[in-house]
């Protein structure tokens, strides 16, 4: 992929339908599976749906970052601030394309965003803690296991069914750098 094809830009309402498909594809289903990032073997159902995301673009406190490859969506992230700590959830880039380079290129551009124009300074994640793969990704991307856990959202299907009983969410923490813009 080259990288100067790359853009990046704030989600509008228009934007939904298109980011619940690419989201939807990245974590469930058959299709997932062609990228390394799936949760379809712990959950079922949907990842998101279009009243979850254009809940997330309006600002603002929430926000979602598109990556783009020419005219085609190929990953999405949902940005918060609240004071100096941001929060990154909902990274998506499409199957296809994993482990292209893409995820670390499209996470330095959500961290320079929360730093640069939500004025965060501490950035904070959660995975489910089965992901073992995913969590060793953000940790060679300097992330910190808090050793704090979060209840996985049981009971609301907009986020999925689970496949397992044992799903929590593990809460990580990074500095985001200071660098001039």
């Amino acid at each position: 992929m080259n990288d100067a094809n790359i853009t990046f830009r704030l989600a509008q309402a228009a934007d939904a339908d298109a980011v619940v498909g690419l989201v939807n594809s990245a974590y469930r289903g058959t299709y997932s599976k062609q990228g390394w990032t799936t949760e379809a073997d712990l959950l079922d159902g949907q990842r998101a749906d279009a009243e979850m995301i254009t809940a997330l673009i309006e600002p603002p406190h929430n926000q979602l970052l598109l990556m783009h490859a020419g005219t085609e969506l190929i990953g999405s992230v949902h940005l918060a601030c609240a004071g100096a700590l941001g929060y990154l959830g909902m990274f998506t880039v499409e199957p296809s394309q994993q482990g292209e380079g893409l995820g670390r290129l499209f996470l330095h551009a959500s961290e320079q965003f929360l730093q640069h124009q939500r004025g965060c300074n501490q950035l904070e994640i959660t995975v489910i803690s089965l992901r073992t793969e995913l969590i060793d990704w953000y940790l060679r991307r300097g992330f910190a296991a808090t050793g704090e856990t979060r209840t996985f959202p049981r009971g609301d299907p907009r986020y999925g069914i689970p496949k397992r009983q044992d799903l929590v969410l593990k809460v990580f923490e990074k500095t985001l750098e200071v660098k001039p813009t």
